[in-house]
């Protein structure tokens, strides 16, 4: 499906920033907006950062980037939405890749107590050293 075409079936119109914004977040994963208004800047001048933080804004509430926040980060935008799945974040350097739920559900975690609450998702992170760091360190 195309950028457009996906934009157009969230209810949103296709942009020449919106579209700018989600094709650089399926070449770069795991982006803050300042690296996506860097890129997007180049492709449509006109641009602003507030601009980039308002389009994802609206792509995510429509349902097509997903917001993840780790701790000591700014928050990063992905494309990869509709699954359950978390991350795993380097603790020297901070990159960050996607990891499978081995569950496969929603949530994937139980807590003790709900509270009453409905539990729809868990949101987990894993923390650890990524291999160039490792390597950097041996």
């Amino acid at each position: 499906m195309s950028t457009e075409t996906a934009l157009r079936n969230a209810g949103l119109r296709a942009t020449a920033g919106r579209v700018a914004v989600l094709e650089a977040l399926t070449s770069m994963p795991h982006s803050d907006a300042d690296h996506v208004f860097r890129v997007v800047a180049s492709a449509v001048p006109t641009t602003s950062i507030q601009s980039v933080h308002n389009i994802l804004a609206d792509l995510t509430a429509a349902g097509l980037t997903r917001r993840i926040e780790p701790a000591g980060s700014a928050a990063l935008f992905e494309r990869r939405v509709g699954d359950n799945h978390h991350h795993v974040v380097c603790s020297q350097c901070g990159a960050v890749d996607d990891v499978d739920c081995v569950v496969g559900h929603a949530p994937c975690l139980a807590p003790a107590t709900t509270a009453g609450f409905t539990v729809q998702t868990a949101e987990v992170t894993f923390w650890g050293t990524c291999p160039e760091c490792a390597a950097s360190a041996a």
